[in-house]
């Protein structure tokens, strides 16, 4: 019972950590998804005076993807009905030419406003509007989420790594006699360490498999059964083949740094 309290022990704080890891990988596969999403959905007007293209506009800033031009001949039509001495056509050459802009990426207000000075500096464009408010106040609430999650999981890392270095020490403490006995035999340090090593690094398995296993019945079973609706879209997002490795590098990694971190420290001590 005890030997089993003694890995359970290291086990639960590398779980507690590598849930983090895969759901800081799944927060960020999310959230780059979901900004590609806001990406597309926002898009600036511009009112130019004569005909762009896209290199004009990217010629005045290297952040615009697409340029779309909104057609003018039914806006045309609307106005000429409520001027009876004015034909369509008329209209049509005295209106100027209205423009989408897509950006490149999901940027902040700062950079939407230098976007629009580099575009009314030309004088072929007599206004641009940003709709900066409602963009403004979506961005800096995205913003604060995402940095209330990265905070929490590297606050929670960092706690479960403390308890993965106190548990080394136990373990330290338990092999004392063997590790001095191949001390006395001339065995270097990290040969004596090996089998705080090898413990580690089979219950560093252990946790990562238990941790592959949560996610992937997130996936496969709790996603679809839940009804929720982002966890039923994005669910291709929720576990990915690499994330099995980037979990168990990430476990090993620990493993290096936790026994390293109580051997030395116990090595300056002697």
């Amino acid at each position: 019972m005890k030997f089993i309290k003694n890995h359970l022990t290291f086990i639960f704080p590398m779980v507690a950590i590598l849930l983090g890891v895969e759901f800081f990988l799944v927060f960020d596969r999310t959230t780059d998804s979901y900004e590609s999403g806001l990406k597309e959905g926002y898009s600036m007007f511009v009112v130019a005076n004569k005909a762009l293209e896209l290199q004009d506009f990217q010629g005045l800033n290297k952040h615009i993807s697409h340029a779309e031009e909104i057609h003018k001949e039914s806006l045309a039509r609307q106005i000429a009905h409520g001027v009876s001495q004015t034909s369509p056509e008329e209209i049509l050459k005295a209106l100027p030419f209205f423009y989408n802009l897509k950006l490149d990426g999901y940027l902040d207000s700062s950079e939407l406003e230098n976007i629009k000075e580099d575009l009314v500096k030309s004088e072929s464009i007599k206004k641009v509007e940003t709709f900066g408010n409602a963009y403004s106040s979506s961005y800096r609430l995205f913003s604060f989420i995402k940095f209330i999650l990265k905070a929490f999981f590297i606050f929670m890392g960092l706690v479960s790594f403390f308890l993965i270095v106190k548990q080394m020490e136990i373990w330290k403490y338990k092999h004392k006699e063997r590790m001095q006995i191949m001390k006395i035999f001339g065995a270097p340090l990290m040969l004596r360490s090996g089998v705080l090593f090898r413990v580690a690094i089979v219950d560093a398995m252990i946790a990562t498999l238990l941790t592959s296993m949560v996610f992937l019945a997130l996936k496969y079973k709790w996603a679809q059964e839940s009804h929720v609706d982002i966890l039923m879209q994005k669910q291709n997002l929720l576990f990915e083949t690499t994330d099995f490795l980037i979990l168990l590098g990430s476990s090993l990694l620990i493993v290096i740094v936790s026994v390293s971190l109580v051997v030395f420290s116990a090595s300056e001590k002697e």
